[in-house]
């Protein structure tokens, strides 16, 4: 058997963030198994990013290419995967846990005889996976006893793209053998989000508010900490429920998944459905007078005060300090 294969996602002609962060799951599953760590990219003319791929700590980076993966359908990238992974076969196929993943990683392990592992946040020993349950409340740990090769998908955010090594890759090609009357839907345009649509996945710093601001006329003080810092502005779900931010800044188990360097969580008292979204970030700093807060139990620094007071004192500090 052949390792571990990661398999990357494009996503504006270059790989997403959330595959580089699956790539760093391989990486951990790699150090924990020791087997050979290789990658796989997907489509048309996969040159770039191949080339984009090979400069990272792998051993193989193999190109799956056929004309009819130009654009994505879950049987094209199906038939195309299960012919790859028949050769290789491999012991690990670590996924990121993405819309496109969702869609065909499950039909691909089935085709496989095998199940997919979806939306693991934490890798250990044996190997074990973890997944969240109940929106974070519980943990369950889950072991492969398949023959075949074991489907991983990773959570956002729950490992660090940055953590990736550099390398120098050998480059393959694999040809698969797909037909058109195997395709059995005809791809649309690509989604695109409006023009003020946020990634806050590839956020580095995120200063994030909660119902601790009171008013939507407060919103101004979080974001001149915000522009102080050179950060994202975010928010818990009752700051986007009632229309204060756009939704696509919320955090959260029905928001955005983020792990910046820095969150900094403004007036939010740290409800289970915003940490599941959050407490993988490097440094958490939280603002909240109650200092019975479940915000303090995942941060790094707390301080225990009235945000009114807190934050424009930050802001100035910052702001002399530049």
């Amino acid at each position: 058997m052949s390792g571990i294969w990661v398999v990357l996602e494009e996503r504006d002609g270059r790989v997403g963030r959330a595959s580089w962060e699956a790539l760093a799951a391989g990486q951990k599953l790699a150090s924990l198994t020791g087997k050979a760590l290789n990658a796989a990219v997907i489509g048309a003319s996969t040159e770039a990013l191949a080339g984009e791929t090979a400069a990272k700590a792998v051993g193989k980076v193999a190109r799956v290419e056929h004309a009819l993966l130009a654009a994505y359908t879950p049987d094209g990238y199906t038939i195309a995967l299960h012919q790859f992974f028949e050769q290789e076969q491999p012991e690990f196929v670590v996924f990121p846990h993405t819309y496109q993943v969702r869609d065909f990683a499950p039909a691909l392990a089935a085709r496989m005889n095998e199940v997919l592992i979806s939306d693991v946040v934490g890798i250990a020993e044996g190997p074990v996976f973890t997944r969240q349950l109940m929106q974070g409340r519980l943990a369950g740990a889950y072991r492969h006893r398949g023959n075949g090769p074991c489907f991983v998908s990773v959570q956002a955010g729950a490992f660090r793209a940055e953590e990736v090594g550099a390398g120098s890759a050998e480059v393959t090609t694999f040809a698969p053998t797909i037909d058109a009357t195997q395709i059995r839907t005809k791809p649309g345009e690509p989604f695109r989000g409006s023009a003020q649509t946020v990634d806050l996945g590839s956020a580095q710093r995120i200063v994030s508010v909660g119902r601790g601001i009171k008013e939507s006329d407060n919103l101004p003080l979080v974001q001149e900490l915000a522009t102080a810092l050179d950060a994202e502005v975010a928010a818990s779900r009752p700051i986007c429920d009632n229309g204060w931010l756009p939704m696509e800044r919320q955090v959260g188990s029905s928001g955005q998944t983020v792990s910046p360097k820095l969150y900094l969580a403004v007036g939010i008292s740290g409800a289970i459905q915003h940490l599941v979204g959050m407490k993988g970030s490097q440094c958490i700093v939280a603002i909240n007078k109650d200092p019975e807060a479940p915000i303090f139990e995942v941060a790094d620094y707390g301080i225990v005060g009235d945000l009114f007071e807190v934050v424009p004192a930050l802001t100035e500090a910052l702001q002399a300090a530049k």
